[in-house]
């Protein structure tokens, strides 16, 4: 499948609609994110990674938001344990059609089920890891700790939840530096100074971010052993949350 350039934002658009999902972003979602996340195809590689050492037999594996499955394909090719099978989950048709065309193309055996639905009502249970790759950000915040607490009591003894999200900061200072540099990272990747504000302009009150300090409570709260930082670059990083 070839990948489309994102210029969904390289016009004057006037009133700038919410940002969503649809065919038009799915189109262009690889190069889409590739441009706009920070350190976004390490995280999707090493979530393969940690598939390879968390994956246990017979264990279920989440990619809830899973987009075009790309955290889903990671795993699949490392998942080492006999048994498994990855449960991919997303609320747009048009990234799930994109996304099957992906899994269809990939000749790894282990067995992958998509399902349309809200992360928050699907069921989890017998899992050995969860990942959550930029996608609790867009789920109102009084929502998030249910969501996990049902993550947690849904994986296995030793299991994994790895989260990544754009993150704030609680010095005013410090979070204007790292705005600014996410927007120089977007420029030097090709974005206009249009592209990057009306982008900006469409995500807000839809991509809600929240300090590191926050999710790692939170997650604590929900029923996790420990949670900490294993990558972050700018104003966007990826914690891991681990069951006793």
């Amino acid at each position: 499948m070839n990948d489309a350039r994102d210029r969904l934002f390289a016009d004057p658009l006037g009133a700038t609609a919410p940002f969503t999902f649809d065919s038009e972003v799915a189109r262009v979602f690889p190069d889409m994110i590739r441009r706009s996340v920070p350190g976004y195809p390490t995280v999707v590689a090493l979530s393969g990674l940690l598939a390879a050492r968390f994956a246990t037999a017979g264990s279920t594996l989440y990619d809830l938001g899973c987009s075009l499955g790309a955290s889903t394909l990671a795993m699949r090719q490392h998942i080492e344990a006999d048994g498994c099978r990855i449960v991919a989950v997303d609320n747009s048709p048009a990234m799930l059609e994109r996304c099957r065309a992906v899994i269809d193309a990939d000749a790894h055996a282990t067995p992958v089920e998509l399902r349309e639905a809200d992360i928050r009502e699907v069921p989890i249970a017998d899992a050995s890891m969860v990942v959550l790759n930029y996608t609790l950000q867009f789920i109102p915040v009084a929502d998030r700790e249910p969501l996990l607490a049902r993550i947690a009591a849904g994986l296995r003894p030793g299991g994994v939840l790895v989260l990544s999200e754009k993150v704030t900061f609680a010095d005013p200072a410090l979070d204007a530096l790292n705005i600014d540099l996410h927007h120089q990272f977007k420029r030097a990747n090709g974005y206009s100074e249009l592209e990057v504000a009306q982008k900006r302009s469409a995500l807000d009150n839809v991509l809600l971010p929240e300090t590191l300090d926050v999710h790692r409570d939170r997650c604590r709260a929900a029923g996790f052993a420990s949670c900490d930082v294993w990558f972050q670059c700018f104003n966007f990083a990826s914690l891991i949350a681990l069951k006793a």
